[in-house]
């Protein structure tokens, strides 16, 4: 039996429930794994060939070598532990926040320095706010560089 899951409406947003841990489990081991020196030297020399020593899947693998976390958010990643992938990178948490929403850097810093997002229109899916998927700017970010 599924249990009743309300807070699934709120847009923009994956809570890292039971269900997404068991999911993550393999991901999320992985990304801890980085806190030792010697994986991140492995990992950073054949990223595929050491995400190949993981019981991951292959979407869970793809998402992590394109550093979209997003989708390794959706496959079960917690933020906290994705942040080891980041950090591999060298990467600040406020670099890979900007990633996840489509915004540069500076973009997301001085968002969040505005006061965040409004709640106004995205208190649930199918409002129209700034954090409903339809109004996301997924990607623009990577696009400016190249525009």
């Amino acid at each position: 039996m599924s249990l009743d899951k309300p807070y699934l409406d709120v847009p923009g947003t994956t809570i890292f429930d039971a269900e997404q841990s068991r999911k993550g489990y393999h991901l999320n081991q992985f990304c801890m794994s980085l806190m030792q020196a010697t994986n991140r030297e492995r990992f950073k020399a054949d990223e595929s060939a050491y995400l190949s020593e993981w019981a991951m899947t292959e979407e869970q693998k793809q998402a992590v070598l394109a550093r979209d976390l997003n989708r390794c958010i959706a496959a079960g990643g917690n933020i906290y532990f994705l942040a080891k992938i980041g950090a591999t990178d060298g990467k600040s948490f406020q670099q890979m926040a900007g990633s996840m929403t489509g915004m540069t850097e500076d973009e997301y810093r001085n968002m969040m320095i505005a006061g965040g997002r409004s709640v106004e229109g995205n208190r649930l899916i199918g409002e129209d706010g700034d954090a409903q998927a339809q109004n996301q700017p997924q990607g623009r970010a990577g696009q400016k560089a190249g525009v």
